[in-house]
């Protein structure tokens, strides 16, 4: 028994205890790696192309502009005549009406020419007649009403027929906006007024006499000119773009506005109730006709549609789908936009996001 308590008790003791550090001292430093590896990442998630069915719905094309309030450019005044300045009866600043005489212009009537009589006088020469000097008077008239900004005349002045010898500037004003080539696919018909908001302004206001100006090249010289379109020709922008083409709209008389102030012009061209229609970014095309991928047994094809007005999120289908086809929700292929542009929630809550049709 005092061997077991001498020698084997503590050798054993002494065993264990190497056996504890060595097991602990591997968990430590030599980890069972095979054991502890994480299951490798296996993707679990399908790309899917959304669809949305064709529906029937309203549509208002309303075309909504960011523009500016324009004082209308002053009129020129122009010498009726060619002569001197007799009298000039307005002096510049002061309210003019249309038609109010400004300054008068003295010309000198033409002369008949004179025959020498055929008897000679006393000292033998002949005697020739020569008629007496007459003038008339030619009135300049304000050609619109509103204040004389400019009048560069002075008595006895000398001046030609044509010669711009004033301005008169109009009490009224106007609305521009830019309008692009692609906006003016959506001005199916020829508007002829906008409504017109004003920040801290007057009340939303008819702006009636709408016009479109596009650039016509050569027009007015290197600078280019203008000329007021239809909504056909609006399209068909000139050599150059129609980058230049512009809205226009004569302020009432009754409003009360300043030169200067932003204002948004919006443009009703039409609306439609009890449509087939589809999302803008299912149709590659957006006049008149294009393109949508119909999803039919599993397969999309690629399906020509007739299109008619657009509120620039929807787009009507006039010929080539029928209520309750499927169509693939964005264009394939087409640039993929930004965050939070052409995204769509899903039944289960997550988000997707395509393209914009072209």
């Amino acid at each position: 028994m005092g061997v077991w308590r001498k020698w084997i008790f503590p050798t054993v003791r002494i065993v264990l205890v190497a056996v504890i550090a060595v097991a602990l001292a591997k968990l430590a430093f030599f980890p069972d790696r095979e054991a502890t590896a994480p299951d490798a990442l296996v993707p679990t998630g399908t790309v899917t192309e959304p669809e949305v069915p064709v529906v029937r719905g309203s549509i208002a094309n309303d075309l909504v502009l960011t523009g500016t309030v324009n004082a209308d450019p002053a009129v020129p005044v122009k010498a009726v005549a060619t002569g001197t300045v007799d009298e000039v009866f307005v002096a510049v600043g002061a309210q003019v009406s249309a038609g109010q005489v400004l300054y008068d212009v003295k010309v000198p009537d033409e002369v008949e020419p004179v025959e020498p009589v055929a008897q000679p006088g006393p000292d033998g020469m002949p005697v020739v007649t020569v008629p007496r000097a007459t003038f008339h008077f030619e009135k300049v008239l304000a050609p619109a009403a509103g204040v004389l900004s400019a009048l560069d005349v002075i008595v006895g002045q000398p001046v030609a027929t044509g010669d711009v010898t004033g301005q008169v500037a109009p009490p009224s004003f106007n609305v521009t906006a830019s309008l692009s080539p692609a906006q003016q696919y959506r001005l199916t018909s020829a508007p002829t007024e906008a409504l017109v908001t004003i920040a801290g302004g007057p009340a939303p206001f008819a702006c009636g006499g709408l016009s479109i100006s596009t650039p016509v090249s050569g027009a007015g010289g290197a600078g280019g000119g203008g000329v007021t379109t239809g909504v056909g020709d609006a399209g068909a922008a000139p050599a150059g773009g129609g980058a230049g083409t512009t809205v226009r709209c004569v302020v009432p008389g009754d409003v009360r506005v300043f030169a200067g102030l932003s204002a948004q012009v919006t443009i009703s061209a039409g609306s439609a109730a009890d449509v087939l229609v589809v999302p803008i970014t299912a149709v590659e095309g957006g006049a008149e006709s294009g393109v949508v991928w119909k999803v039919a047994d599993g397969e999309r094809v690629e399906q020509p549609v007739r299109l008619g007005l657009t509120d620039g999120s929807q787009v009507e289908v006039v010929e080539g789908l029928a209520e309750g086809d499927l169509v693939l929700q964005f264009v394939p292929g087409a640039p993929a936009q930004g965050p939070g542009e052409g995204c769509v929630t899903m039944p289960d809550g997550s988000m997707t996001c395509g393209t914009i049709g072209r």
